[in-house]
């Protein structure tokens, strides 16, 4: 077996190498998917790979993967990398607890358990609130809607649904909602999907009106699901307006924050959840806007005896000392579970809740700085709105598509697009709290002087009359 010494050498020495590429080459030099396995060594085989060479396979890995926080990576709703986040992940790694006993975990219960009451404050959840770290976004939602399933049809834990139950999302939410509703064994069908307003926010009317209509038809609404930064335009849904209906018809009413739930540590920004304490559940992904490895998903209930009802089990062989607040497997899905609360605390500790709440305004502000470019530029289109982080718009109506995925291939910034009601543009997100302005501004340079060095690119093939 190999020496943990030694091991920590090599991997001060590829972390090295990390840093450097991600300073000379931001974006990683592209690997057709069809020619990875020629390109890279991957094989798994009888003998052992030692020394030098198995060094530089790890060194070849490293350079060829996408690089997530460089100021070049716009592409997905994470970026970026915050120091101490990163010190308290490599401390769990080498610590090794499972998170689901007192027993084995120790004061990493006590530093879980203080993120979770900390949070659920914020929120303005009450003292029975409580809350646990699912593996991500889609598991905060499904264990939220199966919390709703059980607090609407109770027997349903022992002797299965017998109930007609619905749900309701808005049609720009999280597409975990579909794959949810299957699990939950309520059945994809059983989704109202509600319109959204041309911002992308759910109409509560429209809620209602459906709500209405299934009571007419013998059918028992169970969940409601708002969101709380939708993925493409980052919306936030009207959630005390919601909430109202949600009460009026006794549903469970979820806020999907996976994305921007994180505007709670923002006193600037925190009325875009107006109405959150009035919900029975709400998550929020810390590897988002603030910046946390992957993964750091938070869920909190307003009453943790639904998250016990749910989620408890009784196993002698695993719960032995100490109560259930202190034996977090009690209110978790999984059994075995990895640490991912010490990595956002030894964030929290190191910066206070202050330096959260300046990494979030941060952010909009460089949103800001980013819509403003494109507002002030004819060769561009704003398709986004304010209040939020995504910003979406199309230059020169070049098929976003197609300009993407060039930017991509040519190794120049890493960028996605996205799609609303018939419109389809890019969209960069700003959410690497490390980005200054500077970095903003030089994304759009990058991306005319690739245009204009792509003369290709514009071309009445590529250009989409729909875009216009």
């Amino acid at each position: 077996m190999s020496d943990i010494n030694s091991d920590l050498i090599l991997f001060n020495e590829l972390v090295e190498v990390l840093i450097s590429e991600e300073s000379k080459n931001p974006v990683a030099e592209r690997i057709d998917s069809h020619k990875l396995y020629e390109s890279l060594d991957l094989s798994l085989n009888d003998s052992p790979m030692i020394g030098d060479e198995f060094k530089k396979v790890l060194k070849d890995v490293i350079v060829s993967t996408p690089k997530t926080a460089t100021n070049l990576f716009f592409n997905q709703l994470f970026g970026g990398r915050q120091s101490k986040a990163v010190l308290g992940d490599l401390l769990a790694v080498m610590l090794n607890n499972s998170m689901y006993t007192y027993k084995v975990a120790g004061p990493q219960v006590g530093i879980e358990q203080e993120i979770i009451r900390k949070s659920c404050d914020l929120v303005g959840y009450g003292s029975q609130s409580n809350g646990t770290f699912p593996t991500g976004g889609s598991m905060s939602n499904y264990m939220a809607l199966v919390m709703a399933r059980d607090s609407k049809d109770p027997e349903c834990r022992f002797n299965g649904i017998s109930k007609s139950l619905v749900i309701y999302t808005s049609e720009a939410s999280h597409y975990s909602n579909a794959k949810n509703a299957s699990f939950a064994g309520i059945g994809k069908n059983n989704i109202r999907y509600i319109s959204t307003d041309d911002e992308g926010r759910m109409i509560p009317e429209k809620l209602e009106e459906q709500i209405i209509d299934d009571i007419d038809n013998g059918f028992i609404p169970t969940y409601v699901n708002a969101t709380a930064g939708t993925t493409v335009l980052g919306a936030f849904d009207p959630i005390d307006m919601i909430a109202d209906i949600a009460d009026k018809y006794k549903v469970w009413l979820h806020v999907d924050g996976a994305y921007s739930g994180s505007v709670i540590f923002s006193a600037k920004n925190k009325h875009l959840l107006k109405g959150i304490h009035r919900s029975n559940s709400f998550s929020y992904n810390a590897h988002k806007m603030l910046g946390t490895p992957m993964t750091c998903s938070i869920i909190l209930v307003n009453d943790k005896k639904q998250l016990h009802d749910s989620f408890s089990n009784e196993a002698d062989y695993l719960y032995q000392t100490d109560g259930d607040d202190f034996n977090l497997g009690k209110t978790s899905f999984q059994c075995g579970r990895r640490n991912d609360a010490l990595k956002f605390w030894t964030l929290w500790k190191s910066v206070g809740t202050k330096g959260l709440e300046q990494m979030i305004d941060h952010q909009f502000e460089l949103a800001k700085i980013a819509k403003d470019y494109v507002r002030n530029n004819s060769d561009y289109t704003l398709y986004s709105f304010d209040d939020s982080i995504s910003i979406c718009f199309n230059y020169k109506n070049i098929d976003p598509v197609t300009l993407c995925t060039a930017l991509y291939e040519h190794q120049a910034t890493v960028v996605g697009f996205g799609s609303f009601k018939k419109s389809t543009f890019i969209r960069l997100v700003t959410i690497n709290a490390n980005n200054t302005k500077k970095d903003i501004l030089n994304f759009f340079k990058v991306l005319e002087d690739f245009v204009a060095n792509s003369p290709e690119l514009v071309t009445e093939e590529m250009i989409s009359s729909e875009l216009i």
